[in-house]
């Protein structure tokens, strides 16, 4: 299972750049097997353009590399903690996307201001506090993780799967990691639309009762968004 993780989170940090997410070696991906607890990221400062499924590194939950011959991702830290404290959650997806990190650098959420947010995010996508002096200085990784999950509080981390790091840019997870990407590529969406949205001079959110329409026909035990699927 492990191995064919390794080559899911590959061609998953490849998605990236064919989704315009990542340019340089700005993003990173990781996957998290759910028998074995084992996690694949991928590997710091290694370029796209020459990246192969070999190079992925292999940790355990408390980040000792298991496989790989270079250094893993210099938000592990970070990654690891979302999958300390969110068993549900099973890829973490890190990207620099334009206009995300634009609402990031504002040190703005994004408010559900139409439908297409509805059908992603239940509500406002959060962004976090500042970090401070110390937090930067010490365990800067860690304390990245330690303020997404300070800012999601009590909410369902698959509920509203992105949060933005206040003057960094967006963490984004899901169920598997093929979730993950399709969430960041989503936001990376909506946060363009609404962007665009409040340049035009609209500020407020759509009514509670479309965002729960809108969210609760693709999510959850009453969802009739698709096709049923054959038992």
């Amino acid at each position: 299972m492990v191995d064919e993780l390794i080559l899911t989170v590959f061609r998953a940090n490849l998605d990236l750049v064919q989704n315009g997410l990542v340019i340089h070696t700005w993003g990173n991906v990781s996957g998290r097997d759910k028998d074995s607890g084992l996690i694949v990221i991928k590997p710091s400062g290694v370029k796209y353009s020459s990246m192969k499924a070999a190079d992925m590194v292999v940790l355990d939950p408390e980040g000792n590399v298991i496989k790989g011959k270079f250094k893993p991702s210099t938000d592990t830290p970070t990654h690891l903690l979302l999958y300390k404290t969110y068993p549900s959650i099973g890829g973490v997806v890190h990207t620099h996307s334009t206009y995300a990190t634009a609402w990031a650098q504002a040190e703005k959420g994004i408010p559900p201001l139409g439908t297409t947010h509805a059908d992603h995010f239940y509500g406002e996508v959060p962004c976090t506090r500042k970090l401070n002096s110390d937090e930067v200085n010490e365990n800067y990784e860690l304390n990245t993780g330690k303020i997404i999950i300070e800012r999601l509080g009590k909410t369902d981390p698959l509920v509203v799967p992105s949060v933005l790091v206040n003057g960094h840019g967006p963490f984004c997870w899901g169920l598997d990691t093929e979730e993950a990407v399709y969430n960041a590529i989503a936001l990376e969406e909506i946060a363009r639309m609404a962007f665009y949205t409040v340049l035009l001079g609209k500020n407020s959110g759509i009514e509670k009762e479309l965002l729960d329409r809108h969210y609760n026909r693709k999510h959850g035990n009453k969802a009739y968004y698709g096709q049923v699927k054959s038992k």
